[in-house]
């Protein structure tokens, strides 16, 4: 067990008609000129985004629009975003969305007081931020955890890397979470929600350090429980009790309390779909779900023990007293069947509709040594010519 500290300032507001708050809230947190920054159309659709801004008026709190955000949030909206920002004077800011508008909002303000470029954060040039604005949220679609937690992930479009930057200063002040409003999510979206929430508690499961029992009993029943849950979604939408448990798994699965007492967590999984995404622009859960199984395959005998109790606590596979690897390698395929039965895929092949070609392959374990020079994991610390592998597995 590491020593650790933990770490949650966000308000949560959690509940029905919740985002009724929303004006309040930020006055409360001294906003006086507010960046609304959405993503496609559903927010429109929805009346959420004119209701917000009707709130705003009310409250005598100007603010300015920004949509556009999309999955893999892109550095040129964030850039467009900064000089909006700018402009206009605006000392805070609301991202209505998931995490790409959550991720894409933080980036924002990271960038609006800095006087370079706001990528130097994620190429490790920059590590210092002053000023930055207070971003809060009003959460439509669980998945990436970017609600309560210190971190987000741009996509560079000129260089084809997706990376990621964390810092307790892009924590949100306050998230509004109304479950209601997820009942309209496609299936498609609701299973790679499903799939990212749970390896964001994968992956600091898989931690090298295993003897924090609350720790790993708190991860276990959130992947219990969002497991449940998502099949009784998919077959009733507007079933609000487990949307809720979902919703706020979501949350629980990224804000850190699922890694205390370890390390923080493996991670490759996620710096290897970082990739993937960024080459074929495919949803981040599904991308994950593709590379999951040839990772823990890949890296089981560094502690099948820590497998095996997975595939027993978690996906309910009868413990094998004489072969913790043969319990470990059928709680992997238990996984991979439920990743099929929500719709996800379990190969690159699947994922991109396409075997992948080598050149391909390649390229994506030269983006992620580039990224990571170091390497990735922390379960076993893997190089380049172990992405590599992965990838060549996973195809």
């Amino acid at each position: 067990m590491q020593d650790f500290v933990f770490h949650t300032p966000t308000k949560v507001v959690f509940g029905r008609n919740a985002e009724a708050q929303t004006a309040t809230l930020i006055k409360q947190c001294g906003g006086t000129k507010v960046l609304v920054h959405y993503g496609g159309k559903s927010a429109e659709r929805s009346g959420l985004l004119a209701s917000i801004c009707a709130q705003l008026h009310e409250a005598g709190i100007a603010h300015v629009c920004l949509g556009g955000a999309q999955p893999n949030p892109r550095l040129s909206l964030v850039h467009k975003g900064i000089d909006l920002c700018r402009h206009e004077g605006v000392d805070f800011i609301l991202a209505i969305g998931g995490g790409s508008v959550i991720d894409s909002a933080k980036a924002i303000a990271w960038g609006v007081p800095y006087e370079g470029d706001v990528w130097d954060f994620f190429a490790r040039k920059a590590r210092h931020h002053v000023g930055v604005l207070p971003v809060a949220t009003v959460l439509t679609l669980p998945a990436a955890g970017s609600e309560m937690s210190n971190s987000c992930v741009i996509t560079n479009e000129a260089t084809g890397q997706k990376v990621g930057h964390s810092s307790e200063t892009c924590r949100p002040v306050f998230s509004i979470m109304n479950p209601e409003r997820t009942f309209t999510l496609p299936p498609y979206q609701t299973a790679c929600g499903a799939t990212d929430i749970m390896m964001h508690t994968m992956e600091r499961y898989f931690a090298p350090e295993t003897d924090m029992e609350i720790t790993t009993a708190v991860a276990e029943g959130v992947l219990r429980t969002v497991k449940s849950s998502v099949f009784e979604v998919l077959d009733n939408p507007t079933d609000y009790l487990h949307r809720a448990q979902i919703m706020w798994a979501g949350s629980l699965a990224h804000n850190d309390l699922t890694g205390c007492g370890t390390c923080g967590g493996d991670w490759s999984t996620h710096e290897l779909e970082h990739q993937l995404s960024a080459l074929f622009d495919v949803a981040h859960g599904a991308g994950l779900a593709a590379m999951w199984g040839s990772w823990a395959r890949y890296v089981l005998q560094t502690n099948p023990s820590r497998f095996a109790r997975f595939a027993v606590n978690v996906m309910g596979v009868p413990c094998d007293f004489g072969s913790p690897q043969r319990t470990a390698l059928q709680g992997i395929e238990a996984m991979e069947r439920f990743y099929h039965a929500i719709g996800m895929p379990t190969s690159i092949h699947e994922l991109i509709g396409r075997a992948p070609t080598a050149d391909e392959l390649a390229q994506l374990a030269n983006n992620c040594a580039t990224v990571n020079p170091k390497g990735i994991g922390t379960l076993r610390r893997l190089g380049h010519d172990d992405m590599l592998a992965i990838y060549q597995m996973a195809q």
